[in-house]
């Protein structure tokens, strides 16, 4: 299969194909997603939360996201690898976004970088392409502005919020952003914003009318402890299993039944 770029994605948006993208965080992951033909592996933010045990996404450094980068970039040769720049790593500099962002592409891997964040943050997104970096974009339910959210709620439900969110998107593709990621809002409003805008949405709890999906893949493969987010279809229960596993191994060990003459040398 070709690789895929941003290029790409605009491509698949013209011709109504839906874009598939997962997060990824490891070599192992990122070889699986590589073999299922995922479109866009977004080493997300989301590491701070799923792997490395934070509150939320804002402890997360670039130099994290790098290390986490490069382990994705090993085993992938086909999807388009977007690595997330993390809480305070772009918004109060251009230059320092442009820096960091540069970082994450030419010591991580990434092919792109995503930014969350709507017409506050345009003087970064120029200053990284103009780095030459390809940016995706966020909006709707952005985790790194949890606290001035309020926490993870839906956005976009009252008609201001939504006119707002529109202009966001509007400004991101005038800017040069090649794609926007969808989180949380109103599937009737991500409907309008894919329709107007020539760059495709990638939607996450934002209903069926976006060009493409993402999910959280331990969220999706049932990995995680925590209840899922309503919008997360579970397409397996690897946790459940996985503890199973474990505790019959502990038994084994208990009850000196392994390692067994079959398991020796």
């Amino acid at each position: 299969m070709d690789k895929v770029t941003p290029v790409t994605l605009e491509e698949m948006k013209r011709k109504g194909e839906p874009i598939v993208a997962l997060t990824c965080y490891d070599a192992p992951t990122s070889a699986l997603l590589d073999e299922a033909g995922i479109d866009v592996a977004l080493v997300g933010d989301s590491l701070g939360n799923v792997k490395l045990g934070y509150e939320n996404t804002l402890p997360v450094t670039v130099w994290e996201m790098r290390h986490y980068t490069q382990a994705v970039k090993r085993r992938n040769s086909r999807a388009l690898l977007v690595s997330d720049m993390p809480y305070l790593s772009y918004e109060t500099d251009p230059r320092e976004a442009a820096r960091n962002a540069g970082i994450l592409m030419k010591e991580g891997g990434a092919e792109a970088v995503k930014v969350e964040g709507g017409r506050r943050i345009l003087p970064a997104i120029q200053m990284i392409l103009k780095a030459n970096v390809p940016v995706m974009g966020h909006l709707g339910l952005t985790p790194q502005s949890i606290r001035r959210l309020g926490g993870y709620r839906v956005q976009g439900r009252t008609k201001e919020n939504a006119r707002e969110l529109i202009k966001d998107a509007k400004a991101l593709e005038q800017t040069g952003v090649f794609a926007i990621v969808l989180e949380c809002i109103p599937k009737d409003l991500a409907k309008r914003i894919t329709n107007t805008l020539s760059i495709p949405t990638i939607g996450i709890g934002a209903g069926r009318f976006c060009d493409g999906q993402i999910l959280v893949i331990d969220d999706m493969l049932g990995l995680s402890d925590a209840p899922p987010p309503k919008f997360v279809k579970k397409y397996a229960s690897l946790r459940t299993q996985a503890l199973k596993a474990v505790l019959r191994y502990r038994k084994d060990v208990k009850t000196r039944r392994y390692p067994s003459v079959e398991y020796s040398y």
